[in-house]
Formats: structure tokens, sequence, C-alpha cells
């Protein structure tokens, strides 16, 4: 990864002249891996954020505003208890692991003044945040590790904390360029420089080791076993470079990203190895960087554990209502032949006189279609003649009763299978806590969620649109989710404004504000290309979006959140995209 020991010797500097002697004001844990403890101190209020998932692990400043459940969990509250109030005194790196120990002073319950250690371990899907006590006993964790999760090291309350596992590679700090060549000599086989670079020295990641094979291979692939005299000279003096950099604290925060703005790869030095396939880009510090650069994949993976039940919750009634209408289409398919059973019955009645109880079937001369053959009917021998008309008149009924219940009933299932269709899509565009709050609540109003009577608490409020300005001024709201679609639609629009939506698939409630003008050609394609955008087509190329005026929209009595129904509208073909 790219956040490795040298990497986290840069942020421990830049850290100290801000944190050292601040005092915690705040403890917070927006999700089960991580963990914001805001600082007061000389430089104000500053938000460190400590990240244990797998996938961006790191702990640095952050500028990022993180929503919070409404219910602290209760390891925040211990945490909370622990820490608030206390003074950091100290930010220690152990060499080049990946991780930072946090020494704060503060007082225990007795009121005696103790020295707590935060430890942020930065390794990957092993990463955690653990506090100890001046004991060295642990606390507790972010992750807690068992004996059948691990063997080897147990991070439990009560047990004592050890540092992970040494890796047995040389460290960058203390090894000499003759060192490091002559490790790199001694690997088996011929690997290429760059992952040989990676086997021998600790503290250092993939991009960083590349990064130094690309400058001493001036752009060739070079292995380690076949260095010439120049290149292992070369080898040496951006060993030597780097070693320095790291040693001194001198690094400079860059990122690479691909033609398409998304983030590569990160280190402390200029990068090279990608030449015209990245961009690089600078960042003014290294919090600011990591800030940056994991903004939007924490977001998606935030609002991905927290909207996994609600997807499952969602899956699991659209499945059932699924099967539900596909028995229902094959039992009304039965129904279809009613009116055979109509006919026996009329003729059995019209042939009473030739038939006797006891029968087990008459052929009678079906005067509906006299060009046909006799039709055999099966009679029931315990039954006289005029019962078994009567049983076959009582069964046409039936078949008609359930013929009408039954298309009323696959009718409703659709109808609460679009509605499911329109919350799944409003939930793979909800963006934050909120979104997915107002959400809940729908799905609560519509008993697809039961609350216990004594959990019940006030309904979330409904959020403001999204709000966008057309390139001639014009105002267009976009709803988020099927509340705020009726609210915009029925409430915060006039008769007047122009309402949008896909033609046939879930998506946004769109309006174009025209407060009393004429809209411009160029605003009612932009408005067009929202609806879109902000639907389940926003990945295709032509999008059907019908239009028109908010007064010919309607909400049918007892329709479900979103639903409505509008006539007299046109239809615009746009592409979809945000910009």
């Amino acid at each position: 990864m790219a956040l490795d020991g040298a990497f986290l010797r840069h942020i421990k500097k830049e850290l100290e002249p801000v944190l050292i002697g601040a005092r915690i004001d705040k403890v917070h844990q927006p999700s089960r891996d991580e963990l914001v403890i805001t600082f007061w101190g000389r430089e104000g209020a500053q938000k460190l954020l400590l990240s244990a998932r797998g996938n961006s692990a790191r702990v640095h400043l952050t500028q990022v505003s993180l929503e919070n459940p409404k219910q602290p969990p209760m390891l925040c509250m211990l945490f909370r208890k622990k820490l608030q109030g206390g003074k950091l005194v100290a930010i220690r790196q152990p060499g080049l692991e990946r991780l930072l120990h946090f020494d704060i002073d503060t007082a225990d319950e007795l009121g005696d003044r103790v020295t707590l250690t935060l430890t942020a371990e930065i390794m990957g899907k092993y990463s955690n945040v653990i506090l100890t006590g001046p004991d060295g006993k642990i606390i507790d964790a972010l992750k807690r590790v068992d004996g059948e999760m691990s063997s080897q090291r147990l991070i439990l309350p009560g047990v004592t904390y050890r540092l992970p596992p040494s890796q047995n590679k040389q460290d960058l700090l203390e090894t000499s360029p003759v060192e490091v060549l002559q490790a790199l000599r001694s690997l088996p086989g011929d690997m290429e420089l760059s992952k040989a670079l990676l086997a021998v020295l600790q503290g250092v990641s993939p991009i960083v080791c590349r990064e130094l094979a690309f400058n001493a291979g001036r752009g060739v692939e070079l292995t380690a076993k076949t260095l010439t005299e120049e290149q292992a000279f070369r080898v040496g003096f951006f060993f030597q470079r780097l070693q320095d950099t790291v040693n001194e604290g001198t690094g400079e925060p860059h990122f690479a990203v691909d033609p398409q703005k998304k983030p590569l790869d990160f280190t402390f030095t200029d990068i090279h190895q990608y030449g015209s396939a990245a961009v690089i880009h600078g960042a003014e510090t290294f919090s600011q960087l990591l800030d940056v650069f994991y903004r939007e994949r924490d977001q998606r993976e935030r609002m991905r554990v927290r909207e996994q039940d609600l997807l499952r919750l969602l899956s699991n009634h659209s499945e059932r209502l699924s099967r539900k209408i596909a028995a229902q289409t094959a039992e009304l398919e039965t129904c279809a032949h009613r009116d055979v059973l109509r006919m026996y019955g009329d003729l059995l009645s019209a042939n009473l006189h030739l038939l006797e109880k006891g029968m087990p079937y008459a052929e009678l001369e079906n005067f509906y279609e006299p060009e046909n053959p006799p039709v055999r009917i099966q009679l029931d021998p315990a039954l006289t003649p005029t019962q078994n008309a009567q049983k076959y008149y009582k069964e046409y009924r039936k078949a008609k009763t359930a013929e009408e219940k039954l298309t009323e009933q696959i009718e409703i299932a659709r109808r609460d299978l679009e509605y499911l269709d329109s919350v799944l899509d409003a939930l793979t565009r909800a963006a934050t806590e909120q979104d997915l709050l107002e959400i809940r609540e729908e799905l609560r109003e519509q008993g697809y969620i039961r609350t216990p009577r004594e959990k019940r608490q006030k309904p979330a409020s409904v959020s403001a649109p999204m709000r966008f300005t057309t390139a001639d001024g014009f105002t267009v709201l976009v709803g988020r989710n099927n509340r705020q679609n009726d609210r915009l639609t029925f409430k915060l629009a006039g008769n007047k404004d122009i309402w949008f939506h896909t033609k046939n698939i879930p998506g946004s409630h769109t309006v174009l504000l025209t407060d009393g003008k004429v809209p411009t050609p160029a605003a009612m394609e932009e408005a067009a290309v929202l609806a879109a955008t902000y639907s389940r087509a926003k990945g295709s190329g032509q999008v059907p979006v019908d239009y028109t005026p908010v007064r010919n929209v309607s909400k049918p009595q007892g329709a479900k959140p979103g639903m409505v129904i509008y006539v007299q509208y046109k239809t615009l073909f746009v592409s979809p995209h945000l910009e």
C-alpha cells in the first residue's frame, strides 16, 4: 500500500507541531472502522482521522465533515470516557513500522494522572486502532482479534499489547547502499528490480520501489542480478537520496490520477514512472493529499456499509413480489377457460331429460358450435344431472370471481414492485446519512420496516432537493428520494413550472422553475439531462424524458410516495451527463 512507514514518518512530522500539547475535545466514531478525534490547541480545533478500513487505512488531519450516527456506539462512549480532556504529549513511531503511538496524559476514575496510548496500525486489512493503559494492557480496539482469528497476536481487552510481527527486512533508515545491493543479489531467482527492492526494504511501498527502479534504469526495467556497474551505482545513488529524504522528513506530497481523473497512487516524492499515462498533482500538506485521494472512495464505502440492510430488505420484498406475481399469473391463466365451464352447465341443463344419476360422463351435441362433433362432459356419478349442471355453473362463477380478484391483486403487486424499484433507484443515489434516514422513514411509513412502539422516534424531516442553475440562469430542482419527489412536485413547484421525468424508468422528479418566464430550449434540454442523469438510465446513451407543466401532474388517491400520473406531455431524447 502507498501509505508506508516512510510516508507515515512524514505524517508524524506534520502532526507533531500542531497536536503536541493540544487537548482532546471530542471523540466521534462515524463508522465501525473510523475514529475522529477533535483536538483543541494553539492552532485552534484540529480533527484527527484514524481509519482502520482495509482499503483506505490511514491517520491524518482532516477537513472533511463526516456524518456521525445519532446514537454513538458503545466503543465510542468508552473512548470518550477515557480520552476526553486528555493532553497529547508525544507521537511515537518505532523505526519505519506502519504504526503511530499517540501518548495522552489524562486522569483516571480516581483523578490520578495516567498516560494512555492510542495506537493506529496501518496494515491493510489488518489495520486497527487500539487503546492501551499505562500498564501496557489493551483497554479496547476498533477490531477485536480472538484466538479463532489469529493464533499469533490477540487484540482483546486485558491482553498485553505487542507490536506486530517483524517482516525481517532491512530498515531503510539504517541500511547502507552497499548492504542493499548485496541483499538484492542474494535473492533467489532474477526478480525485477522494483519487486526485489520491495522484498528487501522495510518501510517503503510498491510505488516508492518502482520509482527508485525507474530512475535507476532511466525508464528501462532492470533486474536485480543483472545490474551493470553503472546501473548498480545509480541504484545506490537514488537509494541514498531516498534515505536522506526519509531521515530528514523533507519529502513532498504527490499523487497521480488517470485520464478519467480517478486517483491512482500517492507518495512523498515526485512521480515519473507513469509518464503520459497519468497526471501528477501536488498538495500543500500530506493530510490534504489523503483527504483528496480518499474522499470519494470513503464516501462510497461508508454509504455501502450503511445501506446494506436496506438493500437486503428491498431485494427480499422484490423477490417475494416477483414470485407472487408469477404464481398469480399462472393461476389467472387457468381462469381463461371459465367459459367452457358455463357452456358445460348450459348443455347439461338443456339435456336433463337425456341424463340419469350415476352416469360417469355425457356426450352431448354442442348447440353453440353445431358443426363440431359432440362434446364429452365428465359427470359426478354421485350427483343428479341437475346437481352436475349446478356444479359447473358454480365452478364458472368461482373462476370468474378469481379472475377479477387475481387481476386486481396482480396489478397491486406490480405497482408495489414498481415502487420498490423506485426506492432502490433512490438508494443507489443516496449520498449522505440524511438521505438514508429519509429512505428508512419512507419504508417505515409504508410498512416495510417495523419498529417496536417503544422505540419509535420522531419521523425524519424531508431535506431540500438538489438545486442546479442552467447556463442561461434558470433554476432546476431535483428530488433525492420519493418523499422529496412528492414535496417538490406538489408543494414547492408552481403550476407553470415544467416537470420532467424519464419515460417508464425509475428516476427523480425534476422541476424547471420558470418564474413566469418562457424557458429557453437550452434550459429545457439541461433540465432533461438532469432528469436522465438522476435516474436508472444514467449510464445509457439516449434516454427519453417526458416533460409537461406541473399542473398536468397528479397523484392518484392512495398512491405510494413518488408515484404520479401525468397528461399532455412531450418527450425529449438526451444523453445523461452531470457536467
